[in-house]
C-alpha cells in the first residue's frame, strides 16, 4: 500500500511538471522591442539583418514607408502585381528566369513540359489541368498570374514565395511551353526546320 501511495505521489509531480513546461510554452521568454540583451557583446536584442538581404513588403501596405526600401521597387512590385498581361518584354533573360522558377515551384505537379503529369502526381496527387488544353491555352495572362498568386483547387497560393516579377516570367515560360507543343512546323527556322525534317517518322 505504501509502495503505491509512493508511485501515485511520483506521477501527480509528473503530471505538474508537464503542466508547468505546456504553461512555460504559452508564456515563452521574449524582449520587449529595444531591450537590452547579455547575449549579444553589443547588449542589444534586436540584431541587424544579414548582409544582403532584401526586405519586402506585400499587401495594402506594400508601398508605404514601412514596405520594401525603394521607392522604384516598390512601384515596380505594384505595377507588376496591377498588370493585365505581360509587363515585362519576353526575352531569352526573362525565359530563362521563369524556366527556373518553374522547375523550382511548378515542375514537381506540372511536369516539365507542363501536361500535368509531374512526379507528385505519380504518387497519387491530384493532377493539374494540362497547360496545352485549349481553355489553358486561350486564358488570359492574368488568369494564369492569378492562379500562381492565389492558388486554385488543391494548389495552394505562392504569393508568399514567388514575387509579382517572377509570377510574370513564370507565365511566360508556360506561354513558351505551350507554343512548343503547339508551334506549326512552317513556321519554325529553316535551321530547325532542317533538323525536325531529318528526325525519323518525320513527315514528307
Amino acid at each position: 500500500m505504501r509502495a503505491l501511495a509512493s508511485i501515485l505521489l511520483c506521477c501527480c509531480g509528473l503530471l505538474a511538471g508537464c503542466e508547468r513546461a505546456k504553461q512555460d510554452m504559452y508564456d515563452q521568454p521574449r524582449y520587449t522591442t529595444f531591450a537590452g540583451s547579455t547575449l549579444f557583446p553589443d547588449g542589444a536584442s534586436a540584431r541587424m539583418p544579414p548582409a544582403g538581404t532584401q526586405p519586402r513588403a506585400r499587401g495594402a501596405f506594400a508601398g508605404s514607408s514601412g514596405g520594401r526600401v525603394g521607392v522604384a521597387a516598390v512601384n515596380t512590385d505594384i505595377a507588376a502585381e496591377q498588370a493585365q498581361s505581360n509587363p515585362y518584354p519576353v526575352d531569352l533573360r526573362l525565359l530563362e528566369r521563369g524556366r527556373g522558377r518553374y522547375m523550382i515551384y511548378c515542375l514537381p505537379c506540372h511536369s516539365p513540359v507542363g501536361d500535368g503529369d509531374g512526379m507528385i502526381v505519380r504518387r497519387g496527387f491530384p493532377a493539374p489541368p494540362s497547360f496545352h488544353q485549349d481553355r489553358l491555352r486561350a486564358a488570359p495572362d492574368r488568369h494564369i498570374y492569378e492562379v500562381i498568386t492565389q492558388g486554385y483547387g488543391v494548389m495552394l497560393p505562392y504569393a508568399d514565395r514567388v514575387e509579382p516579377a517572377d509570377r510574370w516570367a513564370i507565365v511566360a515560360f508556360i506561354r513558351a511551353l505551350q507554343l512548343s507543343q503547339q508551334a506549326p512546323a512552317d513556321s519554325l527556322p529553316p535551321a530547325l526546320k532542317a533538323q525536325l525534317d531529318a528526325q525519323p517518322g518525320a513527315a514528307p
